[in-house]
């Protein structure tokens, strides 16, 4: 029983041998050829590959992949015992799939099952490959590693639903081929199906968190490296000094603006309030910068700006507009704080809490981007949420950061870093909206979605309709894990996220272990 997963170019020559080299094909071993083989000569690339409802059983590519299946490891390998049978709940299963490679002709050459890890139970993005199988003739297809390609397909097909976790269980002899096409061995496992048969767990890399912090944040270290006031360094604010002041300033992506003016100068009051709110501060007033190809544009921009702003009770002091130029949009707003609250107050052993607005939806044409709940909501909840821990709250958090442009592991990875710790984020302890997607959801810009840390057992933030949970701590290795319902740990964030360090010593991030071998300022 071998279980696999991957990514795959479903066209492709991988290897192909020249048909004279008789050392080097003497050399391909029994696991690889029962997996696909090597190509001895070059063929017409016309191998495809399919995907079906791995619970539809009389779909053609379920029914055939099925029978192969059972001719791999019930008839060839002698699996499964007196049952002789492989069929599990995930055939059942109405999110898992089949990818069937079939060759021009149409004739099955290989398959691939793949779905959530717990059939039945909530999808929190882990997933597992099972039922690999090739077709005697699919082995040594000419042109195509047939094996390979449905691995591939099957990361492919993984990362395009989300899946932050992805594993399979390799029979032993198949690790090597594996390890070549990006797969890490966790540990042996023995497999009910195949008690006396060697298995590997293994595991793909799935980056996608990765790959948008390094995207968002990580130039920022070199950029601006002692611009921020010590003390403050990643925080969403800038503390004035000798006052109560609290300044924040961001930018809205030009394109955005460009696009949806409206909604621009909208998330201009935004994302300025939210960062006063991470802050500690109640917020004063706004200023704004505008660029508009004419007047009219500009127009729209404001009217987004000023209904914000009075939705959130705050005030447009003033501004400076600019016609004819390429659309820019830049808001910088002011907050009044005795006693501002830190992204950098985080210690090993705080539970890490989010606090987050669960009621709205993806706003149109950004889907998986951006999880709009503050143009529904009426002043006094927004206010509310902006106040959590503001001057007059009950309790104040040790440390705080607005989830931004990093997603929510990002952001905690860069309130770990300012905080010299790193962090664990329980998967399925997070407050989700409900049908969304956790891969999204952590990697989306939520309305309002505020991270905390504390001493175990302190209060929660109290943000009016937004919902708060306890869901992780720091740790003293640097980058941020995800564990996983089995306990189960993976790498989202490996290491420092802005290279700026820790709040008040630069260089005492480096003296944290990352967790394998992976950038925000003042103001953010």
């Amino acid at each position: 029983m071998s279980i696999l997963d991957g990514p795959a170019p479903v066209r492709r020559d991988d290897v192909v041998l020249p048909r004279d080299d008789a050392a080097l094909e003497r050399r391909l071993s029994a696991a690889e050829e029962i997996l696909g083989g090597l190509a001895r000569r070059p063929a017409p690339r016309d191998v495809t590959i399919g995907e079906a409802p791995a619970a539809d059983a009389t779909h053609p590519d379920v029914v055939a992949h099925r029978a192969l299946r059972r001719a791999v490891f019930v008839e060839e390998q002698g699996l499964f015992g007196t049952s002789r049978s492989d069929l599990d709940d995930t055939d059942t299963d109405p999110r898992a799939v089949v990818l069937l490679a079939r060759d021009g002709d149409g004739t099955p050459l290989g398959g691939v099952r793949l779905g959530p890890a717990r059939p039945g139970e909530p999808d929190l993005g882990w997933w597992t490959g099972s039922r690999l199988a090739v077709s005697v003739g699919g082995r040594r297809r000419a042109g195509v590693r047939v094996g390979a390609a449905l691995v591939r397909a099957a990361v492919a097909r993984a990362e395009a639903a989300g899946v932050l976790r992805f594993e399979a269980d390799v029979q032993a002899a198949n690790g090597p081929l594996f390890t070549r096409l990006g797969w890490e061995t966790v540990r042996p496992v023995t497999l009910p199906g195949a008690p006396d048969l060697p298995h590997l767990r293994m595991r793909h890399p799935m980056d996608r968190i990765q790959r948008l912090v390094d995207a968002t944040k990580s130039p920022l270290g070199e950029l601006v490296a002692g611009l921020a006031p010590p003390g403050f360094v990643g925080d969403d604010g800038a503390p004035v000094p000798g006052s109560d002041v609290v300044a924040a300033c961001d930018a809205i992506l030009p394109a955005m603006v460009e696009r949806d003016p409206e909604w621009a100068g909208w998330c201009g009051v935004l994302v300025n309030v939210n960062d006063l709110a991470a802050m500690g501060a109640r917020p004063v007033g706004l200023l704004d910068a505008v660029g508009a190809r004419d007047a009219s544009f500009a127009a729209r921009v404001l009217h987004g700006l000023r209904a914000a702003a009075q939705a959130y009770g705050v005030p447009v002091l003033g501004g400076h507009t600019t016609i004819d130029v390429p659309a820019s949009l830049a808001v910088t707003a002011l907050g009044s704080t005795p006693t501002p609250v830190p992204a950098g107050g985080g210690r090993v052993g705080h539970e890490v809490r989010l606090t987050a607005d669960l009621a709205g939806a993806w706003r149109p044409g950004y889907t998986g981007r951006q999880f709009d709940t503050t143009s529904r909501r009426r002043s006094e909840d927004l206010r509310a949420m902006v106040d959590a821990i503001g001057p007059d709250a009950a309790h104040r958090p040790a440390a705080a950061k607005d989830v931004s442009m990093a997603g929510l592991v990002g952001t905690l990875g860069m309130l770990a870093e300012a905080s010299g710790t790193g962090a664990v984020l329980d998967v399925a302890a997070v407050p989700r909206p409900a049908g969304i997607d956790v891969a999204d959801w952590f990697t989306c810009f939520p309305g309002f979605a505020l991270l905390t840390t504390d001493e175990p057992g302190a209060p929660l933030p109290d943000a009016g309709p937004a919902t708060g949970a306890a869901c992780g701590e720091l740790t003293d290795t640097a980058g941020v894990l995800l564990r996983w319902p089995d306990g189960e740990t993976t790498t989202a964030v490996a290491g420092p996220v802005t290279g700026l360090g820790p709040a008040g010593s630069s260089s005492a991030a480096r003296r944290l272990p990352s967790p394998t071998t992976g950038t925000e300022r003042t103001p953010s």
